[in-house]
């Protein structure tokens, strides 16, 4: 891979039809002659609100860094779980199917996602065979899966059941800090019940022993940052969910690197960089 940045073009694709309406995604593609290793990128926005447009200073790192980038718009609010990680699914194999045309790695293909985005990319990447989010055939029938070979998580909301009980508990105690805001209401919108929260939960996957795929993965953490970094509530795990997720996910079989950044900067080369190196090792 050149050590200049690399030019690049962009374009829109519609990879999926429901009744409503097709979901989108915008493909940064690196100026190469050679079939380029694919990051494909989830928004945040407590699973409501957000779209495609929100991942791009991330993305246009990574496609100068000579990766091809698929922002993903899919089905979240009200529409509920687990029609987000359906479309994901689907995004993934769509793209593998295609890789040809689009002069991508269909063997070499990571996961990126913000927050709730965060949350989703590591659920996806758990679950790449879940009878569940496999429900839309892959196109042509192509012999791909939605397998990726690395995760990085940018803040992400691992348990949505314990940041629903700690946010419940603070919007309660008569003086809630300003992050609580609607994010229960959230919660509730999109998930529907706290079984929801904890089924598609990949902290309690691990603690239930369930068996998934476990790819090389990091979280970026901001700090201070109550929203992502607090203890559990309701549980009596005596660290962060940071810390309890990367200890559950090692004693599983995995490799997660957990990076502490100042939250005042996330939005920045401070993310940006470490999600670029960590795509670049184990992708290129």
């Amino acid at each position: 891979m050149s050590s200049q940045p690399f030019d690049y073009t962009v374009a829109d694709f519609d990879y999926i039809e429901h009744a409503d309406g097709p979901q989108r995604l915008r493909l940064f593609m690196p100026v190469t002659a050679e079939p380029v290793p694919l990051v494909v990128d989830l928004h945040g926005g407590a699973w409501c609100n957000g779209d495609l447009k929100d991942c791009e200073p991330r993305d246009l790192t990574l496609v100068r860094a000579g990766f091809a980038v698929a922002a993903l718009n899919f089905r979240h609010a009200g529409q509920g779980y687990p029609t987000s990680l359906i479309d994901i699914n689907y995004a993934i194999r769509w793209l593998k199917a295609h890789a040809a045309r689009l002069n991508l790695r269909a063997d070499k293909v990571g996961l990126s996602g913000q927050s709730s985005g965060g949350h989703l990319a590591m659920l996806a990447a758990m679950r790449p065979d879940d009878a569940r989010y496999t429900a839309f055939p892959t196109p042509g029938d192509a012999a791909v899966d939605a397998s990726v070979q690395a995760v990085v998580m940018q803040w992400p909301v691992i348990n949505p059941l314990s940041r629903y009980h700690n946010a419940v508990r603070l919007r309660d105690s008569g003086s809630p800090p300003a992050w609580v805001s609607d994010i229960p209401d959230r919660h509730d919108l999109y998930w529907k019940t706290t079984a929801a929260m904890a089924e598609g939960n990949p902290m309690l996957i691990l603690e239930r022993e369930e068996k998934v795929s476990l790819p090389p993965a990091l979280w970026i953490q901001g700090q201070p940052d109550p929203q992502h970094d607090y203890r559990d509530p309701e549980g009596d795990c005596v660290v962060n969910e940071p810390e309890r997720f990367a200890r559950n996910y090692r004693n599983a079989g995995g490799t997660l690197e957990l990076l502490y950044i100042d939250n005042a900067t996330r939005a920045s080369a401070t993310s940006y960089d470490p999600t670029t190196a960590f795509f670049r090792r184990h992708l290129m």
